[in-house]
């Protein structure tokens, strides 16, 4: 499935960052199996159901982390802490071996990279890639789920381009 392109008119791409700036996420890595195994920061980590339980991301198709990803059976969602802003500024630089320098992970089911030391992981079956605009929506249901791996129970939040931490438990 293909989502239809949007209309000519719509807000210009300086606006829409703007007010996506002014919307909180949650920071999470994604990481894939591959030669080379990747991962990548994404904020557009959602639920999508319980029934069966399935979850989302999106990512470019011009991301270097792409072709791991659209080959990928298995994917890992890393659900960042308050004190792990250098994890996700790692696997959102461009031009490095971003599993090399991160170096505290381990192969997981179907060799998907498993990062040390997240506040949640859930490694995930892919199934389902939805074309949308410049980016592809990858759906996935976990099969395995963890937490509390962390020294925090305070998740890491991206709001108006700068990585934040909530107050209070």
């Amino acid at each position: 499935m293909t989502l239809q392109a949007v209309p000519t008119d719509t807000v210009d791409a300086d606006l829409f960052r703007q007010l996506l700036r002014r919307h909180a996420a949650a920071v999470v890595v994604v990481t894939a199996p591959g030669e080379p195994a990747t991962g990548f920061t994404a904020t557009s980590f959602t639920s999508v159901s319980l029934d069966p339980p399935l979850v989302s991301f999106c990512l470019a198709q011009s991301a270097s982390a792409w072709p791991a990803v659209q080959a990928a059976d298995t994917v890992a969602v890393h659900v960042l802490g308050q004190e792990q802003e250098h994890v996700a500024r790692t696997f959102s630089t461009r031009g490095i071996d971003r599993l090399a320098e991160h170096g505290a992970w381990r192969e997981g089911p179907g060799g998907v990279p498993l990062l040390d030391g997240v506040l949640a992981r859930l490694v995930c079956r892919v199934v389902d890639r939805v074309q949308a605009g410049d980016h592809t929506i990858v759906l996935a249901t976990p099969l395995t789920g963890e937490h509390g791996l962390g020294s925090t129970t305070t998740p890491l939040v991206y709001h108006s381009g700068r990585y934040v931490a909530l107050n209070g438990e």
